[in-house]
């Protein structure tokens, strides 16, 4: 699946629906589960794949409210989730779907979440994407948190939670409510 979009919602091959929103979906992946786990053990082993970033969103829950915070790394280049995907297909119709694996939250994030997509360091991504490599016991090592020191979070505008936002600047620090 190099190369490809896939839809962000992991619909499992064994899903019975005839339409896939029906159907069992997912958009995380417990990494001390994963290897075990039959929703997502086999694409563990067999289809990894790394999902594009340069940031994501966490909400803090506080006082009632919920603030959101952009997380990203230090550098500001683009990175990679941690990920796996499923081809689902049934009369005719296929989607290609994939899940972003989460780990427990490091020391910047936890305050914000208790948990944080598993973040690959760049020299990991010829070995993650290796389809050769099947044995899910040689991944686990990487399904950790990233380096606290290498990330920065910060709040953001409430307007992250309006779907209908999508502009720069929502990226852009603000004050905490």
């Amino acid at each position: 699946m190099c190369g490809r979009f896939a839809r962000f919602s992991s619909v499992q091959k064994f899903a019975e629906a005839k339409e896939p929103k029906i159907g069992y979906s997912t958009i995380n992946a417990r990494a001390e589960t994963i290897a075990e786990k039959p929703t997502f053990r086999d694409a563990f082993r067999l289809r990894r794949c790394l999902v594009a970033a340069d940031g994501y969103y966490e909400w803090r829950k506080r006082e009632g409210t919920k603030q959101p915070y952009f997380i990203s790394v230090k550098h500001g280049e683009p990175f990679a989730f941690a990920g796996v995907w499923e081809h689902w297909a049934q009369e005719g119709q296929s989607i290609d779907s994939c899940a972003i694996i989460v780990t427990e939250a490091n020391e910047l994030t936890k305050p914000i979440h208790d948990r944080m997509p598993v973040i690959l360091a760049p020299e990991a991504y010829d070995l993650w994407m290796d389809p050769d490599l099947t044995d899910a016991e040689r991944f686990k090592a990487f399904l950790k948190p990233y380096p606290s020191e290498r990330m920065l979070a910060y709040p953001v505008s409430t307007a992250v939670n309006n779907p209908k936002n999508d502009q720069p600047d929502l990226i852009a620090r603000a004050e905490q409510a």
